[in-house]
This record gives structure tokens, sequence and C-alpha cells, in this order.
């Protein structure tokens, strides 16, 4: 798949804002980075990869120190509340998972946010309640554009204006951002994160590329748009958010 380059003029935003800037050295598929001591040990990215298994696409990330163990403190109220979260930005249309073709960066996350829950069709927790588990880690598709209301170059999950109706996948969760909590469940052991995302609920994905990063995101605390900005990068994989991953076959064991 061919990249458009206006639709990666937002990611390079991050490094832009001075937030991260790394070597980076990739093999032919997976992404690595070197460790960086001035980040914390849960959000320093050390390598990536997206590989097909099956009819599976898994997603990985390893981490210096043990991955999920780094949460937000909760602060009783939905604005103004922390998201942090693992990232994998891609090269995919967002059209790929059911959103409107062309509308931003489409990026796959693993995130927790105590303060709430939106995966309103999922109990993450096995209390029988679908509204009490934001705080458990849970995965999202997210498309990511740019705008300065976050900060200068800074980047948000896109909102949907008010009386807008495009285009959404079946698990959208009700809220007014493109954003989709398809359910897909993410693997901690120690430094490893791995989610699996059956093919089968994605478009085209041959020849996509990808990249990583750990970050924060902060809910306005006006509750109005840009609802959901990027705060803080911990970690940009790849040091300018060149994509330079590819989604490949996984290595035989």
């Amino acid at each position: 798949m061919k990249r458009k380059r206006p639709r990666y003029a937002a990611v390079r935003a991050w490094v832009a804002l001075g937030w991260l800037s790394l070597a980076w050295s990739a093999g032919a598929h997976e992404l690595q980075a070197a460790s960086q001591a001035a980040v914390h040990p849960s959000w320093d990215v050390l390598h990536a990869r997206v590989t097909t298994e099956g009819r599976q696409l898994v997603f990985h990330m390893h981490t210096r120190g043990p991955a999920g163990r780094e949460l937000p403190a909760p602060s009783g109220r939905f604005g103004g509340s922390e998201v942090v979260s693992y990232v994998w930005p891609t090269s995919l249309d967002p059209a790929a998972v059911g959103f409107e073709e062309k509308a931003g960066i489409l990026a796959f996350a693993v995130t927790s946010h105590p303060d709430f829950d939106d995966t309103p069709l999922f109990d993450e927790n096995g209390d029988g309640k679908v509204d009490n588990d934001g705080a458990r880690w849970h995965s999202h598709w997210v498309v990511l554009v740019r705008d300065d209301a976050c900060g200068k170059d800074a980047l948000k999950v896109k909102d949907i204006p008010e009386g807008r109706t495009p285009p959404l996948p079946p698990t959208w969760p009700g809220v007014p951002l493109l954003i989709d909590s398809p359910g897909y469940a993410p693997v901690f052991d120690g430094g490893s994160l791995t989610v699996r995302v059956p093919m089968a609920r994605l478009g085209d994905w041959q020849g996509a590329r990808f990249d990583a990063v750990t970050a924060a995101l902060r809910v306005n605390a006006n509750l109005h748009a840009p609802m959901l900005c990027v705060r803080q990068v911990f970690k940009v994989a790849s040091g300018d958010l060149s994509l330079p991953g590819r989604i490949s076959p996984a290595a035989p064991r």
C-alpha cells in the first residue's frame, strides 16, 4: 500500500514538539529501538512487530521493564482524566476497520483509564457489569489527527462533530470520537505485550507499515472538542514516526 505523505504530516508533530528523538534500527520487518535511560522502563519500547499467524494479525511490543505495570491514578472525574497507552500507528486506511476513508491516521492501541469505561460490549473484569472496568487494559482502533487546540502540532483522537454521522465500525462505543472498541484482549508477560486481531475484521492490510509508541492522553476538562488529546509521548520506536515496520509473516518456530 502506497503511503500518502499528507496523512503523516501529523505524526511527525510528536517529534517536532521535541518530546522525543531517537536513533532506531530495524530489520526487514521488526522495528527495534535503543534503550533510553530517561524513559520509564514500562514505556521504554525495545522492539515491536506486527505479524500474520494463520487468520490473525498479531501486534507485539516489548519494553525494557514490565509492560502494563504503570497505570494512571484515578481522579474521580471524567473531565481531565488520564489515559495511558501502547500504540501501533499504521499506514492502514481507516476504512479498513469501518471508519470513513482517509479520515486520518489509523492506530491500534492498548489503553488503561480508571475514571471511565469505553467498552460497553465487554466485561473485562468478569463482575457482570460492563461499565466499570476502564482501568483494565483493553484494545481500540483510533483515528488520529492534528489539532493545535491540543497544543502546537499536537495530535488527538478525531472528534465527531455534532450532527455528523460518519461511517463507524459495528463495535463503536457510542462516544463522539473515531474510536472502536473491538474487544481484542491484550496479553502481558513481563516486558511483552501481545494482541491478536482477526483478519476477517480488516480490509486490505497487505503491505501496511507501522510504528510503536507509548503515550499518555487526557480528556478535555470541559468535555467538548477536542475531547481526547495526546498529552505526552514517552517513546517513539522509530524516533520520527516514519512507520518503518512492515506487517509480515511470523518467523518459523
